[in-house]
């Protein structure tokens, strides 16, 4: 069993976040029954709680897809924003007041797809934004397409005689690109996930938490996953450590979810460099007057 991870306060009742950070009159929501993101949204609420972060300062920035629906169930100041575009929106809000905390939900398809490049010039920058990704596998809002995440040899609906293409690997591409903070949860390891989540909104950087949850409803039934409690059963029983698949072959890590903390550096932040940047200018000037 893969250890999940510690969390500051005790885990709050599920209702008591509801009526805490989100918007009732807007649930109940339009996720399938026995989709992951639902948990998920719960364990961005939860790490939240447990850092007792100022509503009024933290801004939830979304685009479009199925995950993206969580910025309108959300009682922060929050964004719905265009396919692919949410890291963008959120760079320029991070830029224009970088005191703020600024958490990006999105989905794989959202993030890797058409938002691939900003992810990796965010990263790059390494601009202070938490990246939480509901990772599903799938285009599951628009039908059940493949996504840049679908497992080699799965189906979807343009992929009806099986994916052809490797399935990237967020994280790693994040953290490769610059990320200073990248790390893997899922929807069964609640704890673990909301311990990373919360370890990358304290993390002074570019952070990543790459979900992976659960849609029964389009890649389960595609790919023939069993139902949601089948999905979720999956991701406990496949899960290991970096430490695990690290002394595993290629052929033998086929098949298994890696989770928990991938890589953490410390490279300077944006904002506090765009900061000192004007400080310099400004400095510079006032002598030259």
């Amino acid at each position: 069993m893969v250890n999940t991870g510690d969390v500051s306060r005790k885990t709050c009742n599920t209702s008591n976040l509801v009526y805490k950070y989100a918007r009732p009159e807007h649930l109940p929501h339009i996720w399938c029954p026995g989709c992951g993101n639902g948990i998920i949204m719960r364990d961005v609420m939860q790490a939240i709680e447990n850092l007792g972060l100022n509503r009024n300062k933290t801004v939830i920035v979304s685009g479009i897809g199925c995950s993206s629906r969580a910025a309108g169930y959300l009682d922060f100041n929050t964004i719905h924003t265009t396919h692919g575009r949410a890291i963008a929106f959120a760079t320029g809000i991070k830029l224009a007041r970088p005191e703020l905390e600024v958490i990006v939900l999105t989905g794989d398809g959202d993030v890797s797809a058409i938002g691939g490049n900003h992810l990796i010039h965010a990263a790059r920058r390494n601009i202070g934004l938490t990246v939480v990704v509901f990772n599903n596998s799938i285009y599951g809002m628009t039908g059940g397409q493949y996504s840049p995440t679908t497992p080699m040899g799965e189906y979807g609906t343009t992929a009806p005689y099986g994916n052809l293409d490797r399935s990237f690997d967020i994280a790693g591409l994040a953290f490769g690109a610059g990320a200073s903070y990248a790390a893997r949860g899922s929807a069964y390891h609640v704890q673990q996930t909301i311990s990373l989540i919360q370890e990358g909104i304290r993390h002074q950087g570019f952070s990543i938490i790459d979900v992976a949850s659960v849609c029964p409803t389009y890649y389960g039934r595609k790919n023939k996953k069993g139902d949601a409690v089948a999905m979720m059963k999956w991701q406990r029983d496949h899960a290991i450590t970096q430490e695990q698949a690290n002394k595993l072959s290629w052929e033998e890590r086929k098949g298994k979810l890696v989770i928990g903390l991938l890589h953490q550096v410390q490279y300077p932040e944006f904002t506090y460099e765009y900061e000192a940047l004007i400080q310099r200018l400004a400095e510079e000037r006032e002598a030259n007057e």
